[in-house]
């Protein structure tokens, strides 16, 4: 089968699942760069409680995950999952919006909760559609689809703290939660749209759910194969834990680092201006956007020379690039504590190694999970596998809340300490994992 496909170009509906998932990311990144300095600045929220909402939020989004995929492979079908998840999702948005100028603290919160109930129906079947596009577990333009794909994530989280930033600090935040929503009610269009010219009737029905004499589809035990591969699916879940829980301090101690500790002045022949904070958020999305296109070419070309490196060894080489940049965040705070605000170049050399990592892990990982799970799973297991998120953001804001109550550098080592653990243990342990791969690279 690889053979078959080895020279053939991306489908064509990868670039609109591409646009589809632009516009979905757009209406969640934009909210998170506003969402601490929301509850911090207007809200009046301690950074230690802020922290604890942040956490609880983003990990929720990935906690949702696991019921939406499964709703969807046994009553709903993926396309209608989708709908319901991006109209859930953008009456969150303009609930938030509302709430911006006549501030209630139930409404926030339900704001909150409808925007982690429809990112629960749309993550894992969105995902799952992708990985339908390709034609077997081996095929070598999967975990380059997947990078493309990824793109689409990145493009709308690079543009969307750019415009739901500069709209809040020149407007309110009102004006730049609706945004967020207006690009989520984009995204539905777009869906209504394109769904039959790319996508044809698939996703239309329930992978597993009833058939007509009422006996339920693809009911058949798991072999023991199967089980291997869904137990490696659960082994990576664990080392995502590690890379999810310390690079997701990028919207919460890293945007602080930003907002507090960053000389974000810029004076040009006696012009000055200030960076917005939340714009910050712009620079990992901008260079997914950048290097995406290589390394979607990198693994095939790998692919075809048979040095393309194994999942396991990609996420040791994500877990190992993040450890870099939170080594350069540690030499940050001593330039702080020297000599007061910091250029904003260590942010930016931060963000990159973060970057590189996320490339090596993020859009692999998804793949890796429609590879093996079964057919009639893909969805669910999608779900499943965005528990590890869900573990890492809620560890990550609970820890995050502690950045005004320790010592910086201290604070910054600990996930130097974890990311690199975590990478060694995984590299240890590849060879083994490899085996219950069965073949799938």
């Amino acid at each position: 089968m690889a053979d078959q496909v080895r020279d053939m170009k991306q489908p064509k509906a990868i670039y609109f699942l591409f646009t589809l998932e632009m516009w979905e990311r757009f209406n969640y990144y934009g909210m998170r760069a506003l969402l601490v300095l929301f509850m911090v600045n207007i809200l009046m929220f301690s950074t230690h409680t802020a922290g604890k909402v942040y956490g609880w939020f983003t990990g929720l989004v990935y906690l949702t995950p696991l019921i939406g995929g499964y709703l969807a492979d046994r009553y709903l079908g993926r396309i209608k999952a989708l709908y319901i998840g991006m109209f859930t999702m953008a009456v969150g948005q303009f609930l938030l919006s509302s709430m911006a100028w006549n501030f209630s603290t139930s409404l926030f919160y339900l704001s909150l909760f409808l925007i982690v109930a429809g990112n629960g129906f749309f993550k894992p079947n969105m995902s799952a559609t992708v990985g339908s596009l390709y034609q077997g577990a081996n095929d070598p333009r999967r975990d380059g689809g997947f990078t493309i794909f990824y793109m689409g994530v990145n493009l709308g989280a690079f543009i969307a703290p750019l415009i739901c930033g500069y709209l809040a600090v020149k407007y309110g935040y009102g004006w730049g939660f609706m945004s967020a929503g207006i690009g989520m009610s984009i995204g539905i269009l777009t869906l209504k749209l394109g769904r039959q010219k790319f996508l044809g009737d698939s996703g239309l029905a329930p992978v597993n759910g009833k058939s007509k004499n009422g006996d339920s589809n693809n009911c058949q035990p798991l072999t023991k194969e199967e089980k291997q591969k869904i137990a490696v699916i659960f082994i990576l879940m664990f080392f995502v834990i590690f890379f999810w829980s310390a690079f997701e301090q990028a919207g919460s101690s890293l945007n602080l680092f930003a907002d507090q500790s960053t000389n974000r002045n810029i004076n040009i022949f006696g012009w000055s201006w200030q960076i917005p904070t939340a714009w910050f958020q712009s620079l990992n999305p901008l260079f997914i956007v950048i290097f995406a296109p290589f390394f979607s070419k990198l693994w095939v070309k790998l692919s075809n020379a048979n040095l393309e490196p194994s999942t396991p060894h990609k996420f040791v080489w994500g877990l190992g690039l993040l450890a870099f940049g939170f080594v350069l965040m540690v030499l940050a705070v001593f330039a702080y504590e020297k000599s007061g605000p910091v250029s904003s170049l260590w942010l930016i050399g931060v963000y990159l190694f973060h970057t590189l990592g996320e490339l090596c892990l993020s859009p692999v990982g998804s793949s890796m999970v429609t590879k093996l799970a079964p057919a009639r799973f893909v969805a669910m297991l999608i779900g499943v596998y965005f528990l590890a998120n869900f573990a890492a953001n809620l560890l990550g804001g609970l820890f995050a809340g502690n950045y005004d109550a320790m010592d910086h550098k201290l604070f910054f080592m600990i996930p130097v300490a974890t990311a690199s653990g975590a990478a060694i243990l995984l590299l240890i342990l590849a060879k083994p994992i490899r085996k219950w791969m069965h073949g799938v690279h």
